[in-house]
């Protein structure tokens, strides 16, 4: 069904008190990739005693988001362009935007939360012609269905923030909605990604490592430019993985695991392996075409010193693994899953460091930025014939409890760029997942056939 959305009002919400205002300066891991904003979106059921006074909710939003952006006063701020594509962040305190809405619509009318057409309404929308100075970083919108259910959706720059720093200004924002001090301090010194500095001053080069993540992504055998793969229509697959699947894939690739790979593989490494070939399998390429997987390494933990909780910005990192079409669907899963964990481990602090100093040595950041919009000819193309996974199995988004508890479900905006796909963790068992992949249409019933029948001990 359509299910039809009144706006009742849009609010400015400033930080309660003065913040600290100037320029703060943007990492070299903050001014590429996706320089959009993301998703996700809650649903819940609140009690009857939050429901009495029709604005209680809202007013316990606001009050406290007013609060928490005193010590998260960045997303309260702004972003001008620079010369070469460059970004930085004007700590200005003009407020990010909380929207209010309302519907005569229930949720059992999303069924199994699916995003679909009827999520439009529930997210925040933004229009990216506005000049980016004019942008707020942060929108919220809430949305009270005639159940006396809730859809809280919360619209984050990825320029700002990746998945774990939105996560922790997120908990932080509950823990205060419920009257509880805050946990971790953010901190935003990004000094810490910076390459290093003799005694002297001088910048120290890094190492001579090789960035295959930089390069461009295979195209299409016989295509010049992916411009006609970037039009083609998508549809969304959001698949439900049993913990009983989840363990016979990793039963399968951890059988006559190779000596130099002592560990087993993880459910990453797994999964991911799996979305992979079954994705090159629906798309019926050649088998010798070229192709990636695109996926996101945190970074905080690799590097030396890690860098403390409360960090907050991003270092995530994009890493690359390749290989070939034919490659990946005849060969066992375990060969496919040992090129991803190479990958992986390829993610060393030298190595980030490196990449870093690439891309501040880069003339204009225009190409590695991505506006993430469908049928966008601009910024980095993952679609056919490579695939961008995100995965979300260690992000603490779940149980975001602002005093009226947890939330029924937890789940994404809108996905509908080809090959953009994520991993979450399953709500109806532990240990259970889900993976939502975008494809275009005319793959997408191919992949959930192969990703299903694939699953074989």
């Amino acid at each position: 069904m359509s299910m039809i959305v009144r706006y009742r009002d849009t609010y400015t919400i400033k930080p309660e008190t003065e913040t600290w205002s100037g320029y703060l300066p943007l990492s070299e891991l903050d001014q590429i990739d996706m320089i959009s904003h993301w998703y996700t979106i809650y649903f819940y059921k609140p009690p009857s005693e939050w429901l009495h006074s029709a604005d209680a909710i809202f007013n316990t939003l606001r009050a406290s988001l007013r609060r928490v952006l005193v010590p998260f006063y960045p997303l309260a701020g702004r972003l001008e362009r620079l010369d070469g594509g460059r970004l930085r962040l004007d700590c200005n305190a003009m407020g990010v935007w909380l929207i209010e809405a309302e519907s005569e619509g229930e949720l059992n009318d999303l069924g199994d939360f699916c995003p679909g057409p009827d999520f439009e309404q529930l997210m925040p929308s933004l229009d990216y012609t506005m000049p980016i100075h004019e942008q707020p970083l942060l929108l919220v919108q809430v949305t009270k269905f005639r159940c006396g259910g809730l859809a809280l959706s919360l619209s984050i720059s990825h320029v700002v923030a990746d998945g774990l720093s939105a996560a922790h200004f997120y908990n932080e924002w509950a823990w205060l909605a419920r009257g509880e001090p805050l946990n971790i301090e953010p901190y935003y010194d990004r000094k810490v990604l910076w390459v290093g500095e003799d005694p002297s001053g001088a910048r120290l080069p890094p190492p001579n490592l090789e960035l295959s993540e930089f390069n461009h992504p295979p195209l299409l055998i016989g295509h010049a430019n992916n411009l006609e793969q970037r039009m083609k229509k998508t549809a969304l697959a959001m698949l439900k993985v049993t913990k009983t699947q989840v363990e016979t894939l990793k039963n399968a690739v951890n059988k006559d695991r190779p000596s130099h790979h002592p560990r087993p593989y993880t459910r990453f490494e797994t999964i991911a392996a799996h979305i992979w070939r079954c994705v090159c399998k629906a798309r019926k390429h050649k088998p010798e075409q070229a192709t990636s997987l695109y996926f996101y390494i945190d970074a905080r933990s690799r590097l030396r010193p890690p860098l403390k909780p409360g960090f907050f910005g991003n270092a995530v990192f994009n890493m690359v693994a390749g290989g070939t079409s034919g490659e990946l669907v005849s060969s066992p899963l375990r060969c496919t899953s040992s090129v991803i964990r190479e990958a992986i481990e390829a993610v060393t602090h030298d190595h980030v460091k490196s990449a870093i100093e690439h891309i501040r040595r880069q003339p204009d950041l225009t190409t590695f930025q991505d506006l993430h919009a469908q049928g966008s000819t601009q910024g980095v193309f993952y679609g056919n014939p490579n695939l961008r996974l995100s995965c979300w199995l260690t992000l603490p988004l779940n149980g975001l409890d602002f005093g009226w508890g947890r939330e029924i479900h937890m789940g994404l905006g809108n996905h509908d760029l080809d090959a953009d796909s994520v991993v979450l963790p399953g709500r109806e068992e532990a240990g259970g997942l889900v993976v939502a992949v975008c494809l275009q249409t005319a793959h997408i019933e191919d992949f959930k056939k192969f990703f299903y029948d694939d699953i074989v001990e």
